[in-house]
């Protein structure tokens, strides 16, 4: 028999209190794991960002659009591969208006070669590029609403004010998570060709290739140097600022939930460590009489430490195995198909179940350090006397 196995025997002694005491970090943990889903399906966007593309917008606001004939402009600096260029749509499905999704108007070909992760079969590609009026929607748009290839869609504009009928012609994928799989695409042609005259021949944003990422904020000083002497100025940044500037209006609730799980692993600590510290209370004479037949301090210490750590380490590995399927095939599940526009992307990542268990075993640790240091000051004498 070794420390590890007394410690082992010891989480035993009480069963109902060690399994409640499990339960309660293993429903920490799943807590822990379902905030940390949410936080990087809200920074997914960020994390996956395209290295190799830059945003190129108006200076003062995103909502203010820049002259079309800034696109050729931004074509021809040096180090810009290829160009493209978006106006936000805002469309509404008539009677689904609490559901929201992403509607831009594009240009199709050179929409293609920026965006290269966007895959679709090639007669839909081709049927989406030749109809003025057809539409490219993400896969999990297509699901969420049960749409298919060759059915018609109308949309209420709301910066764009009407009714707007599409026709789907492709559905596409993405092949990298730089790119969601919940948008909808049309021509942007159409767009310029339908608003009024004042509102024609505006973009929204303009996107542009670059050879490599080491390149990128060069090419963005360029554009931007480019459009400093005159009347409308822009300011270009990588793809990952251009979406970690969309969450500013969000960045609090992002702080908020990063505090509430604080919260609960301080919580789960709590407990934990209050279990502990009624297991050595009431095992005093037990270590009183260890180390009258010879136990060092520190092997009592063990005790506790390694009682804590079994525990946490159990409660941990629950509440992951809990955790993978409820948030992936359930939570998850439903809110891709169901509330795609927030979030396209909603899986426990990898790290975070690592940090989940690394988490239980320090937490756990730490809510022992107390107890197991009282366990190791002991006195023989003292410990003997007490007898529960």
């Amino acid at each position: 028999m070794n420390l590890a196995t007394v410690a082992l025997k010891n989480t035993r002694r009480n069963l109902f209190r060690t399994a409640l005491t499990v339960l309660g970090v293993a429903v920490a943990m799943l807590a822990f794991l379902l905030l940390r889903t949410v936080l990087s399906a809200w920074l997914v966007g960020v994390e996956y960002s395209a290295k190799d593309r830059l945003a190129t917008r108006h200076k003062v606001t995103f909502i203010m659009t820049l002259p079309k004939r800034y696109v050729e402009d931004v074509r021809a600096i040096k180090g810009v591969e290829s160009v493209t260029w978006f106006n936000w749509f805002g469309g509404r499905l008539p009677g689904k208006e609490d559901q929201f999704f992403g509607s831009m108007a594009i240009d199709p070909p050179s929409f293609f070669q920026v965006y290269d992760e966007v895959s679709l079969p090639e007669e839909h590609k081709q049927a989406f590029l030749q109809n003025r009026r057809g539409a490219l929607v993400g896969a999990v748009l297509a699901r969420q609403f049960g749409w298919k290839v060759g059915d018609r869609v109308t949309l209420e504009g709301t910066i764009f004010p009407g009714k707007w009928e599409f026709i789907i012609d492709g559905v596409y994928s993405a092949k990298r998570r730089s790119m969601d799989e919940s948008s909808f695409y049309f021509h942007w042609d159409l767009l310029n060709q339908t608003v009024p005259v004042p509102q024609q021949e505006q973009v929204g944003w303009i996107a542009s290739k670059v050879p490599n990422a080491g390149q990128a904020a060069t090419v963005a000083k360029r554009i931007d140097a480019l459009f400093e002497p005159r009347d409308i100025q822009t300011l270009s940044m990588s793809e990952r600022a251009m979406n970690t500037s969309f969450l500013g209006m969000v960045s609090t609730l992002l702080d908020a939930i990063q505090i509430v799980s604080g919260v609960i692993l301080l919580i789960m600590m709590l407990i934990l460590g209050n279990t502990i510290a009624m297991g050595v209370r009431e095992r005093t004479h037990e270590y009183g009489v260890l180390r009258a037949i010879g136990f060092l301090p520190r092997h009592l210490s063990l005790f506790v430490l390694g009682e804590a750590t079994i525990i946490g380490l159990l409660g941990g590995a629950l509440g992951v195995a809990i955790g993978i399927p409820l948030i992936n095939g359930g939570v998850g599940r439903y809110l891709e198909e169901n509330m795609t526009g927030f979030f396209p992307y909603f899986r426990v990542a990898q790290q975070d179940v690592v940090i989940a268990l690394a988490l239980s075993l320090v937490l756990a640790s730490l809510a022992a350090l107390v107890p197991a240091y009282q366990a190791g000051k002991l006195q023989v004498t003292d410990a003997l006397r007490k007898l529960g």
